[in-house]
């Protein structure tokens, strides 16, 4: 099985689209995960840098909008749509809102999975903060009713909410892993979604619960007999980053700090 590591364009938006490639291609990045542009010249001009430089893309669907379910499933299928025309490996979205019901949120995973089954693509959904799948708990809810529900596992999110290292829903988390298509791998904490700097001591704690989780998926997804797993390392900057005091300045390298967990992951794979 391939793993893939791609980079974030979060973080990046100041840099033109060409040279962002040229960087995390030097880099040593594998591909992209970032949103597809609504403008269409400015799509246009994406998809051919990406055929370019050579680059898979995760589309990265997170602007569907509307405060009912109604409004939101139409939102949603115009982006599912939208990033169709950016050919990607498969979607990672952003789904529902955390304040739908489960009822409602099942409707977006229903739309999803019938989108999905229509163009002969993936749609994996993130676990993310107010969103669908925001807690353990509400994701197992979910599990149950939808057994074909994928997702992207974002562990940060889930750490953050339930203010643990997940020591209390170690079942779900097994459950999470089978069903992992895309990882997010940014290291968190139990009082927020990312750590200052994986690569200090007072962090090492963190970092290897969260490889343990990541090298775990892995093994899964290799077991399952996948022909690729993409990674997505995903320290975000400010003010996912933390800053100084008054002058704002950031305390890792946002950059930096992905391409260590990208050669982290990498130097650790052949163990799996």
């Amino acid at each position: 099985m391939r793993i893939l590591l791609l980079a974030p364009q979060w973080g990046h938006e100041h840099l033109p689209f060409e040279d962002f490639l040229i960087k995390i291609k030097t880099a040593g990045f594998d591909g992209v995960d970032t949103w597809v542009p609504e403008d269409k010249t400015a799509r246009k001009e994406f998809n051919r840098l990406l055929r370019l430089y050579d680059m898979p893309l995760v589309a990265h669907q997170h602007q569907a909008n509307g405060n009912n379910i109604d409004a939101f499933c139409r939102s949603f299928e115009y982006y599912l749509n939208l990033c169709l025309e950016s050919e990607p490996l498969f979607i990672n979205s952003h789904s529902g809102r955390d304040y739908f019901t489960v009822d409602e949120q099942l409707q977006v995973i229903d739309t999803a999975h019938e989108f999905a089954i229509k163009n002969n693509i993936r749609v994996v959904h993130e676990t993310h903060r107010g969103r669908l799948g925001y807690s353990p708990y509400n994701a197992h809810e979910l599990f149950v009713h939808r057994p074909e529900m994928r997702v992207t596992a974002d562990l940060s999110h889930w750490v953050c909410v339930t203010e643990s290292y997940l020591e209390n829903c170690e079942a779900i988390v097994n459950e999470l892993i089978a069903r992992t298509s895309h990882i997010h791998a940014r290291v968190g904490h139990p009082q927020g979604p990312q750590v200052p700097d994986p690569r200090t001591e007072e962090w090492k704690h963190a970092t290897n619960i969260f490889m343990d989780w990541w090298l775990r998926i892995i093994a899964a997804r290799k077991l399952a007999g996948d022909e690729y797993l993409t990674i997505t390392p995903e320290f975000g900057p400010p003010p996912y980053m933390p800053t100084l005091p008054a002058t704002g300045q950031p305390v890792a390298d946002q950059f930096t700090l992905n391409c260590y967990i990208k050669d982290l992951i990498r130097s650790s794979i052949d163990n799996v």
